[in-house]
């Protein structure tokens, strides 16, 4: 599918309600079998076409769109939403180190199936697409290392706002927020950030760690900040997040008196919810979900 394919008939449908803020941009295609697949970032490794989850857009309307941000620039995102209705409760999917690749636009669209407004910004637009790097040290070198904290909340600021939007049709008012690996642990910063927020879910997202002039603080040093309830889902055999720094992570939320959590799954790798990788682990990847459906519908009002 070539890299220009236009957007599905379903986001074609929704077309006459968009702002000129809000126009689709063209996105990357995805084809599974035989181990292709060009919606992925290279530096991801070869991509398990047998365990790619691949959601349709049955029902849903959804596509690339371009999020106005506080510096004036126009911030791609994808999002995906019920087809039927209006203030749905609305998720921001905070997307790996890889960017918003084909997993991360899945992710939208299964949140978007059971009822939700999901938008994953692509935070990497300012410095570059990983997409083409071929090497995971290239794209932690070249674009993740330029991405300072500050602009992430302001440009997740920027989405909520567009998702609130006549397009996103979304109610912010129930906003949650989730992220795997590089946006696990944006969805901890995010939630002592922005006050009204309701509900986060961090896959194993970095919890504490060096500093620098881009990344300032980790979440270990916010979690008495924590605005709402955030559920932590760890690999107890994740090489690199150590077991000890998450339970550093659970107790300072406990001696806050947080009604966060953290499940730490044992013998479980790094990356176990991306199906489109060795990492993935189907049992725990399942659970895990099972677990944030009930986290945001109790904690989402």
């Amino acid at each position: 599918m070539p890299d220009d394919v236009r957007q599905p008939a379903e986001f074609t449908a929704d077309r006459k309600s968009l702002q000129p803020d809000a126009m689709p941009v063209s996105r990357r295609g995805f084809v599974a079998g035989a181990g292709l697949a060009t919606g992925f970032a290279l530096a991801a490794g070869p991509v398990s076409a047998q365990t790619v989850i691949t959601t349709d857009m049955n029902g849903l309307v959804g596509g690339m769109v371009n999020v106005p941000t506080n510096d004036g620039k126009r911030m791609p995102a994808y999002y995906a939403r019920p087809a039927q209705g209006q203030n749905f409760a609305t998720v921001i999917v905070v997307q790996e180190i890889f960017g918003v690749h084909e997993h991360i636009k899945d992710v939208c669209r299964r949140l978007a199936k059971i009822g939700y407004l999901a938008v994953a910004p692509e935070y990497y637009f300012r410095v570059g697409d990983p997409q083409k790097l071929t090497d995971i040290q290239a794209v932690l070198r070249d674009i993740v290392s330029k991405i300072p904290d500050a602009q992430v909340m302001a440009d997740t600021d920027a989405a909520v706002k567009w998702a609130g939007g006549r397009v996103g049709k979304g109610d912010t008012k129930k906003l949650g927020i989730t992220g795997f690996c590089w946006g696990g642990r944006v969805v901890w910063l995010y939630a002592a950030h922005n006050p009204g927020l309701k509900a986060g879910v961090a896959w194993y997202g970095v919890v504490e760690g060096p500093t620098n002039e881009m990344r300032t603080s980790h979440p270990l040093q916010h979690a008495a900040r924590i605005n709402a309830p955030v559920l932590g889902l760890y690999g107890g055999a994740d090489q690199g997040i150590p077991n000890d720094g998450v339970d550093r992570m659970r107790a300072a939320l406990r001696a806050a008196g947080k009604s966060s959590e953290i499940h730490t799954y044992p013998d479980t790798p790094h990356a176990f919810h991306a199906d489109y990788r060795p990492s993935y682990r189907k049992a725990q990847a399942e659970d895990g979900w099972k677990r944030l459906e009930v986290w945001f519908s109790r904690n989402i009002a």
